[in-house]
């Protein structure tokens, strides 16, 4: 099978699909494997690193492949280039992406999506929000560190003590963790909070302290947190207000895919907090924790310091696409027929949940839904 590794075109998208380091492992498969000139740049892996890997570099990988893997959905105008029967290996939210949707649907190109991957064990070496999180959660605490102008560690010197700083983290997924784990490392007091129950005992694993807030658990399904109404979710922040007040540093990375972050904290909140404190809400693209985020950007809001997350695993390319590309390889490994062949096999659960469109047909049902649905100016969405 020929895989194409696409050059990411998209504004601040740094990382690439495939490092070198992995290119031998997909060819151990039976693969060929064509690179774009460039696409490692980013993560600052050079074409002659590809090349000795033994990847072919070529202007147009495209025509001839029978998978293309890159870390954002392709762009149109290439995505139509694609034969029918190509299966691509990238991100797709959807619900951004319906036209590049249908034109995968009418090209009869086999589209999977990474954030569609299953939650299931046998998955979880495929799954590379987790993967892409986990980068983002130690990026975050990194930020909220150099943006904060004093020590996070306790000090004690002949000239005095200097007491640690306070950091709080909603949210305990994976990113949540992580920014835990960092901040804690960097020598902070941390508090954290989470709606689920299991949560409280993972961030006491990591040496913070879980805030309890007396409020009802909203366990989901594959692990991510249900919906609150809206009268929990201002219980919830008049219940958190003391907590952020009194921090010198919050981190909130609370998000699910395909729906917009839940709003965690006010502005009144942030403006509560004391001269100097810093906000990093790692949510701000897709809606944002913290009212008055701006994603990529850092705003003052009261005396805090805001800083809003933007496509934030891209900040740390050369970590983030080694573990994208291991992911990749893996869900390539399990498309793997004899001889290197391509084999899609519907009864795996792993296969048919990423699975967007194939053979002309959205199999997505929330997608198809959303295809089926009259716009606002008639028709069909």
């Amino acid at each position: 099978m020929r895989v194409a590794v696409a050059r990411e075109t998209r504004e601040g998208e740094t990382r690439v699909a495939m490092v070198p380091e992995l290119v031998a492992k997909l060819s151990a498969l039976g693969h060929e494997v064509l690179v774009e000139p460039g696409a490692g740049a980013g993560a600052l892996h050079t074409d002659e690193a590809y090349a000795a890997a033994g990847a072919v570099l070529t202007d147009d990988p495209y025509s001839d492949a029978e998978l293309v893997c890159s870390v954002q959905p392709l762009p149109r105008d290439l995505a139509r280039r694609l034969a029918s029967g190509t299966v691509t290996v990238s991100f797709l939210p959807t619900a951004a992406e319906l036209d590049l949707v249908r034109d995968y649907r009418d090209l009869g190109v086999t589209a999977l999506a990474m954030e569609l991957v299953p939650r299931i064990s046998r998955a979880q070496s495929m799954d590379a929000l987790s993967s892409q999180s986990l980068v983002s959660g130690y990026r975050c605490a990194v930020v909220c560190a150099g943006l904060l102008r004093r020590f996070l560690p306790l000090n004690m010197t002949a000239a005095g003590t200097v007491p640690p700083a306070e950091v709080v983290v909603l949210g305990a997924g994976v990113a949540g963790l992580q920014a835990i784990a960092t901040a804690r490392r960097l020598g902070a007091v941390v508090k954290a909070y989470d709606v689920r129950a299991a949560a409280a005992e993972e961030i006491r694993s990591m040496g913070a302290q879980a805030i309890e807030l007396d409020l009802p658990t909203l366990d989901g399904a594959g692990g991510y947190a249900r919906e609150m109404t809206e009268e929990r979710a201002a219980l919830q922040r008049e219940l958190l207000a003391p907590y952020v007040a009194a921090a010198d540093g919050l981190i909130t990375t609370a998000a699910v895919p395909g729906r917009t972050a839940p709003m965690l904290v006010t502005r009144g909140m942030v403006e509560a907090m004391s001269a100097g404190s810093v906000v990093v809400d790692l949510a701000a693209d897709s809606g944002g924790n913290v009212e008055g985020s701006v994603p990529g950007e850092v705003v003052r809001v009261g005396r805090a310091q805001v800083w809003g997350g933007r496509n934030v695993p891209a900040q740390m390319p050369e970590p983030a696409s080694r573990l994208y590309a291991q992911n990749v390889l893996n869900l390539v490994a399990l498309l793997s027929g004899d001889a290197g062949s391509l084999s899609l096999d519907w009864d795996d659960e792993i296969i048919a949940g990423a699975c967007v469109t194939h053979d002309g047909v959205v199999r997505h049902e929330p997608t198809a839904r959303l295809l089926d649905a009259p716009d606002p100016e008639g028709g069909l969405a």
